[in-house]
């Protein structure tokens, strides 16, 4: 690889943005594309589809073929609230390969003993999201009820576009939170972006159930959407 690739793959990865090299088959030729730029490349269709599935592979259009490295940061999942669906939640996610972290600021509740494998914050969301610096690659999913809690959590998910953003709650419960960030300034766009009720809608009732329905969400969240929308920070 050149020099000069290696080191924009090097940065593009230390600042959490997606990224594919692509290497012609014939020749060698190599050419680094962005996220952010994928729309002016002549394989824009097969690096989109690329970085949704997050694997490298080769890929042939018109007669040429050329191999794809894929480079994507890896997806995190913010939980708010340190609850019975989090438990259920944290097990399947780390199966999955979401680097999951919760955060809580109820002491009760965010503790080790609870969450043996997974890093537990005990603060306020506030305090903590903004050095985590959220990004496209972020899913959040609020869960405590609580507007204290789950209302600056979701305004800075809001922000930076995360890809996933789910909060527990009834449909009224949803309706107040709605009025509460238009209040602060987000837009009917934006906060429509709000999966709630969360989850799937498979009848979930327990908080395993949930916990699945909810993954399975997210999931669909990142596989299907496309992420090449990117935009420089």
């Amino acid at each position: 690889m050149r020099l000069d690739l290696l080191a924009e793959l090097n940065a593009a990865r230390a600042e959490r943005r997606a990224a594919v090299l692509v290497t012609a088959l014939e020749g060698g030729a190599q050419r680094l594309v962005r996220a952010e730029a994928i729309g002016d490349d002549a394989l824009a269709e097969q690096i989109d589809a690329a970085l949704r599935s997050g694997k490298s592979g080769m890929v042939e259009k018109d007669g040429s073929s050329w191999f794809l490295t894929v480079q994507v940061p890896p997806v995190r999942l913010i939980v708010i609230g340190a609850v019975h669906i989090t438990q259920a939640l944290a097990p399947i996610a780390r199966l999955a390969g979401f680097d999951m972290t919760i955060v809580d600021p109820r002491t009760a509740f965010a503790t080790p003993e609870r969450f043996p494998d997974t890093p537990v914050i005990a603060d306020w969301p506030e305090t903590v999201l903004p050095p985590m610096k959220l990004d496209r690659y972020t899913a959040m999913a609020c869960f405590t009820h609580d507007p204290k809690i789950d209302d600056p959590a979701l305004e800075q998910a809001l922000a930076a576009e995360c890809f996933y953003i789910g909060a527990l709650g009834s449909r009224k419960t949803h309706g107040k939170r709605l009025e509460r960030l238009r209040e602060k300034g987000f837009s009917s766009e934006q906060t429509d972006r709000i999966r709630a009720p969360i989850g799937l809608d498979i009848g979930a009732v327990t908080p395993a159930e949930i916990a699945v329905s909810v993954l399975g969400e997210i999931i669909l969240a990142l596989r299907k959407k496309s992420l090449r929308t990117e935009k420089p920070a």
